[in-house]
Order: structure tokens, then C-alpha cells, then sequence
């Protein structure tokens, strides 16, 4: 049954909150950062010229707000950050932060190019303006090593997410798919109830049909003859209404099972076909009708339903003409089953069909590996020959 559209729910007041919380957190540690190096400026026995270290700490300054934007433009402000630590000490924190929210958000290529900014930018004022308690050496390794760091987490964090996304990604594709294959289940037992009708009160209303016509076309028989059509008439009327209650009850409890004919319960349809008149002959040569040997249901029951057509359309098309039913074939071989009805002995009163029932036969051999065949004889009568492999 179709499934009613829902909206996406809103996200949570703390997910949506939460970047957010993380950009004021990464501004606090750059400021912390800047800080800190403002400190260590202060302390230095050669400070720097006063322009320089205004200009200093107005960049650190423009550097930690310029992060509350580091998602919008990721790119734009680690460059221009990184290239600020040429002479900026305390935008260096910012530059740090900037490089780790693109090596999240942005490619690889961009990574690597606003990386090598700042590895360039550091090393330069190093070499201006080095440390005079800490070897060269020493300087390059920890700006090459925390560059390092800070570029291996942020692609660690993205490629967490990826993998997060990913996974919905899959799941919601399982849920569609899930939800199509409960839409093809649907459809395939729909398809299997209406056949199942088809089968069913087709060969009922078929019976119901001859009998009705004898009725109609015997008006001056003994009112015992009479009596007994009419009897027969209502029988077949209402085992024709217990089927369908029985069809009916699948649709209304899914639980439930349709009582399913066997292969012994031919010779119900050979029985019902000879009191409608029409000449069947049985030969149950395979001895399954008997039970001297036996095969699944799904198979007995595709070698009922066929010939239950066969007997349908040959009271359809072939009123008065005689039926064979053969069914032959032994263990380790195949089933074969064949229906030959010869031509009609007086003009078929019912309108030609358009081989429904039929196709719906074909498959149903199909499920169980089959061959159906059919077509006009010789004669100009009519043949149905089904074919399964018999089950090891």
C-alpha cells in the first residue's frame, strides 16, 4: 500500500547550536594563542619596532575574529592568514585554525597549497626575525611537525564525516530498496490471488454456464431432469461463492493460507467435467492421481491447475467435443501432462478469450522451471502440454 510522505523532522536545538558552540571555542583558543605570544613579545629583552608590533597584534586580532567565517570561506582565510604570519606572531594561533578548517572542508589541492602559505610565511619570520634561545633546526622541525599535525587531524575529522555520511547515504538506499521490494511482494501476491480467482471461478462459472444452457435449451424435459440440472446448478453456484469467500479471506487476513488443490484432486475436475456432459478420459500413467508416487505441492498443483484450464476452455470453445487428459513420467525424468480435446461438436455460444488464463499458466510453469505448450491440432481441435522437470 502507498506510504504517506512525511517531512524531515527539524534537527535538534543542540546539533543545530553546536557549530556554532565549536567556532567560539576554536576563537578562544586563538586568542589564547595570541595572548600568549603577546606575552612572550613583551618579555623579549630585543623587542621589536613598535609599528611592527602594532601592526602585530591588530593582524592577531583581525585573525581570531576573521575564524567566526572560517566555514563560509574556508579557502580566502587561510591564505590570507598564513601569509600574515610573515610578519604576524599573533595571528599564528588563527593561521593554525584557518589550515585545520580547510584541511576539513576543502580538497586536498587547497590543503596542500594553504599548508605551504604557512610553512613558508613561519620559516620566513623565523629567518627575519629568529629565536634567539632555540636552534634553527630545532624552529623548522616543530613548524614542519605541527603543520603535519594540525593537516593529518583535520583529514581525519573529514574523512570521519564522509564515512558518516556514507553510511546514511546506504541506509537510506536500503530503506528505498526495502521499501521496494514490500512494494514488488505486494504486487507478485496480488498478481497470485488474481490468478488464483481466475483459476478458480473460471472453472465454476464455467460449469455454471453448461448446466444453465441445458436448462435453457431443454424446455419440455421431465421436471425430474429438470430438478436435477437445477440442482446442480445451484451446488456449482454455491461452491462458486465458497471459493470466492476463500480468496476474499486472503486479502483481509494476510496470515491466512488459500486452501491449495493437490494433483489427486484431478479426478474431482474429471468427475465435475463428466457430470457437465463433457467426455473426459483419464490415463494416470505416472500414478499420481492415485498417490503411487508423489511430488511437491507446488508442482501437483501446477499439473491441476493446468488441466483445470484445459477443462474450462474446452466447455468454452469446444462444447460437446471430447477430452483426453494424459499424465505421464516417471522419477528422475519429468512430468508430463497433456490435454487433447478434439473439435467442437456445435457452435460455442461464449465469445472467444484472449488467452489470459493461459499466459497466467505459462507462469506458473515458469516458477517451477517448466515448459507449457498449446496451440490447434491437426484435427482442428486443441492441445496443452506442460512439461516439469520432476524433483530429485
Amino acid at each position: 500500500m502507498p506510504t504517506a510522505r512525511t517531512t524531515p523532522a527539524a534537527p535538534p536545538a543542540s546539533t543545530a547550536f553546536r557549530p556554532r558552540l565549536n567556532d567560539a571555542a576554536l576563537v578562544a583558543i586563538a586568542a589564547a594563542l595570541a595572548l600568549i605570544s603577546f606575552q612572550i613579545q613583551t618579555n623579549e629583552p630585543d623587542p621589536l619596532p613598535t609599528a611592527l608590533l602594532i601592526a602585530d597584534r591588530a593582524t592577531g586580532l583581525l585573525g581570531c575574529l576573521a575564524l567566526w567565517w572560517r566555514r563560509k570561506y574556508p579557502v580566502q582565510i587561510g591564505i590570507a592568514l598564513a601569509t600574515a604570519s610573515v610578519y604576524s606572531e599573533t595571528v599564528t594561533g588563527a593561521a593554525i585554525v584557518a589550515l585545520f578548517t580547510v584541511a576539513i572542508h576543502s580538497s586536498i589541492r587547497a590543503t596542500a597549497t594553504v599548508t605551504a602559505i604557512s610553512i613558508t610565511s613561519l620559516s620566513t619570520y623565523q629567518l627575519l626575525w629568529p629565536d634567539q634561545t632555540t636552534p634553527p633546526i630545532t624552529v623548522f622541525v616543530i613548524i614542519a611537525l605541527g603543520h603535519a599535525a594540525t593537516v593529518a587531524w583535520g583529514l581525519s575529522i573529514r574523512n570521519r564525516r564522509a564515512l558518516v555520511a556514507s553510511l546514511r547515504d546506504r541506509a537510506a538506499a536500503a530503506e528505498r530498496e526495502a521499501q521496494l521490494r514490500a512494494e514488488q511482494s505486494e504486487r507478485e501476491a496480488r498478481q497470485a490471488i488474481a490468478r488464483e480467482m481466475h483459476d478458480v471461478l473460471g472453472h465454476r462459472l464455467s460449469l455454471l454456464s453448461v448446466h444453465a444452457g441445458a436448462l435453457a435449451y431443454a424446455r419440455t424435459a421431465p421436471p425430474d431432469d429438470v430438478g436435477r440440472a437445477a440442482e446442480v446448478v445451484r451446488e456449482n453456484a454455491h461452491r462458486a461463492l465458497q471459493d470466492l469467500r476463500e480468496v476474499i479471506g486472503v486479502l483481509r487476513a494476510p496470515v491466512g493460507e488459500l486452501p491449495m488443490p493437490a494433483v489427486a484432486d484431478v479426478l474431482e475436475l474429471v468427475d465435475e467435467a463428466r457430470k457437465a456432459d463433457t467426455e473426459v478420459e483419464l490415463h494416470d500413467e505416472a500414478g499420481l492421481t492415485t498417490g503411487h508416487q508423489a511430488i511437491p505441492d507446488l508442482h501437483g498443483r501446477t499439473v491441476y491447475r493446468v488441466v483445470q484450464e484445459s477443462l474450462t476452455n474446452a466447455r468454452k470453445h469446444a462444447p460437446g467435443a471430447p477430452v483426453s487428459v494424459r499424465i505421464t513420467g516417471r522419477p528422475e525424468d519429468a512430468v508430463v501432462a497433456e490435454v487433447i480435446n478434439a473439435p467442437p461438436t456445435t457452435r460455442p455460444r461464449q465469445p472467444q478469450g484472449n488467452s489470459t488464463g493461459l499466459q497466467g499458466l505459462q507462469e506458473r510453469t515458469r516458477l517451477v522451471n517448466g515448459t507449457l505448450d498449446y496451440g490447434p491440432t491437426d484435427l482442428g481441435g486443441w492441445h496443452v502440454r506442460l512439461r516439469l522437470p520432476w524433483p530429485s
